[in-house]
């Protein structure tokens, strides 16, 4: 690749942190710099306070990527469910703000951020054994945790405050972005295709559509895979 590099800026899913794409960073070949955004009131920043709202989630990461957007280097940018969602919104505010654009956008677990799928189930709202039901019929996460009722009360929290930044985001309609995007999908996921398709209507480019087998957390299972359809996209 002739010394190039391309950053992947990343934004993790309900519940993550900027330790959940490590495998990403282990397995991306030379001239993909993995750079992984942190929320508030977790990982690395467990001290400060959780953000439930979108718009000020955003205006905290867009504080953490501004400078690497002007810097004159490659970039593009993914996420996985909250992520693919936000990926979105920081887009548009990277672009609000008249910084460089990304190369490409990224999203994998989701449906287009117009979907009135998004806010009709209100798991943040759930009571406990029902939520915990959900989280476990959702998927990804280690044996080990759902096990221990004190891990369980760790993250109970933070998955219901990740899930009550994407039902409350409010879709305000913008031109489509002059930026392509990759999304992908399980094909066991509980999603409407239309609403799936409803991105189409946020990029001026054809929509790269895909899917790999597999339920929401499809991406665990297809890790080389999800790597290569992105590696493909940035040097094409």
């Amino acid at each position: 690749m002739n010394g190039m590099k391309i950053n992947l800026v990343c934004l993790s899913f309900a519940g993550g942190n900027k330790y959940s794409y490590r495998y990403l960073n282990e397995k991306a070949p030379s001239f993909l710099n993995i750079i992984t955004l942190e929320y508030p009131g977790r990982g690395t920043r467990m001290h400060e306070p959780l953000i439930s709202d979108m718009g000020i989630l955003v205006e905290d990461l867009y504080g953490q990527v501004k400078q690497l957007a002007d810097r004159g280097e490659r970039y593009a940018i993914y996420g996985h469910s909250l992520g693919g969602l936000t990926a979105y919104v920081l887009t548009l505010k990277l672009l609000k703000n008249r910084h460089r654009k990304p190369e490409r956008i990224f999203i994998t677990g989701t449906t287009g951020p117009s979907s009135a799928s998004r806010s009709e189930k209100r798991r943040s709202l759930l009571p406990r054994d029902e939520f915990i039901k959900e989280i476990k019929e959702l998927g990804g996460m280690p044996e080990e945790i759902l096990a221990s009722e004190e891990m369980l009360n760790f993250l109970e929290p933070i998955l219901r405050n990740d899930f009550s930044i994407s039902e409350t985001y409010a879709y305000e309609n913008h031109a489509p972005l002059d930026i392509p995007l990759t999304v992908i999908t399980g094909t066991e996921e509980d999603m409407e295709k239309e609403d799936i398709l409803l991105w189409q209507k946020e990029s001026s480019h054809p929509v790269d559509f895909k899917q790999l087998p597999g339920g929401h957390f499809f991406i665990m299972d297809h890790r080389d895979q999800l790597l290569e359809i992105i590696s493909k996209k940035l040097i094409n």
